[in-house]
């Protein structure tokens, strides 16, 4: 079967065309359709594959396999039938800003700071981008602004085959070593690079890129990135928070950082305030029990990371001192100390009341997903006979 023809690499704008079926084929709950030609982009090089309609019948995704462009159907055609091919510019338009906004963004960041691009793909919502070695926040900054400048002048982007001499005088980006026909993309003071994705005519059409977020990954770093029309309406989702924040925090947009830092310590004050009541409150509650042998308190307000502290306190001189702390899911935080191995006592109180805990001889921590003070003193006193 002779090649199709690639539409797509000639004319990254060419959304309508007509074509002859060469080939179709029941493939699991679809049909996979061959064309003559097509303007259909199959997944490849981190872009996913193009959608649309051929005659009717949906294009649910484009793949290639084999040297055949597979277009994956919800419905059969004809072989040798001539069809009208409409590929969904919308979803076109937006694997192109993606791609071609990549390429600026990675050329510059190669360019600029000799690091390699090393992976690359489009998802449903973020863009993300492996590099060879971290950058900082300084040198984003730096590469994003560079990136948003070249879209800005609105430079032209040339997609073509050179011929063996030229290419072999070129000096382009590539993560693989290539044969044959190399198609190269090149963006002027940004990038050149060996590419068969879909491009932009040139960069004004990619609008906006907007790096997201910066993680390290695999000893590089991972860069999450929209560009074009998602980098809008991300700006757009962002700007409606940082308006709902500032109304909530009844502050100018420009203040809220600082509002929510005045919040913050009020918290931690209120929570240090909190926590002294409460452990004044345990303090009386343990002398209350002082006379027991088994002892209980339900210490609401104390805080998870005093819970060993007071229980170790409450079991000076008992044979079991179980302290609670109220969940807010339900049920309770606890600690059970005692003058022996109290772990016995704190498997049965898990088996009865649904949880789990673990520790020491002399101390077991752990979660309580039922009870209250009165059953859980009894099954405690229980276990102490």
């Amino acid at each position: 079967m002779n090649k199709t023809r690639r539409l797509f690499d000639e004319d990254a704008r060419l959304l309508d065309f007509e074509a002859e079926v060469l080939l179709c084929r029941e493939a699991g709950e679809g049909w996979e359709i061959v064309l003559d030609q097509t303007a259909f982009f199959p997944e490849g090089g981190g872009q996913g594959g193009d959608r649309g309609i051929l005659d009717g019948v949906r294009v649910l995704d484009t793949q290639e396999r084999d040297g055949l462009i597979l277009h994956q159907t919800d419905a059969p055609l004809p072989e040798g039938v001539q069809v009208h091919g409409q590929v969904d510019a919308e979803r076109r338009m937006d694997q192109t800003q993606q791609h071609s906004g990549e390429h600026i963004l990675s050329g510059l960041i190669c360019t600029t700071f000799g690091c390699r691009n090393v992976g690359f793909h489009i998802g449903a919502e973020d863009v993300t981008v492996d590099f060879s070695r971290p950058l900082s926040d300084e040198e984003l900054q730096q590469v994003e602004d560079a990136a948003n400048a070249c879209v800005w002048r609105n430079v032209p982007v040339r997609v073509w085959v050179p011929d063996p001499e030229e290419l072999r005088q070129l000096a382009y980006r590539s993560k693989k070593e290539l044969t044959g026909d190399v198609r190269i993309v090149s963006i002027p003071g940004a990038d050149t690079c060996a590419c068969c994705g879909t491009h932009v005519r040139s960069t004004g059409e990619v609008g906006l890129i907007k790096i997201l977020s910066a993680i390290h990954y695999k000893g590089g770093m991972r860069l999450t990135i929209r560009c074009g029309a998602r980098a809008l309406r991300w700006v757009r989702q962002m700007h409606g928070e940082v308006r709902a924040v500032s109304h909530a925090l009844s502050a100018k947009p420009h203040e809220i950082a600082s509002a929510v830092s005045r919040l913050l310590q009020e918290r931690d004050q209120l929570a240090y305030q909190l926590g002294a009541q409460a452990q004044k409150l345990f303090a009386v509650q343990a002398e209350a029990e002082a006379d027991h042998p088994v002892r209980l308190v339900a210490a609401g307000g104390l805080p998870a990371p005093q819970l060993r502290k007071a229980a170790a306190q409450l079991a000076e001189g008992a044979r079991l001192a179980l302290v609670l702390i109220p969940r807010a899911e339900g049920g309770w935080s606890f600690a059970l100390s005692g003058s022996g191995d109290v772990r016995p006592a704190a498997r049965q109180l898990c088996e009865r009341f649904g949880g789990k805990g673990g520790g020491a001889p002399d101390m077991v921590q752990g979660m309580l997903l039922g009870g209250t003070p009165e059953t859980l003193r009894a099954a405690l006193e229980a276990c102490a006979l």
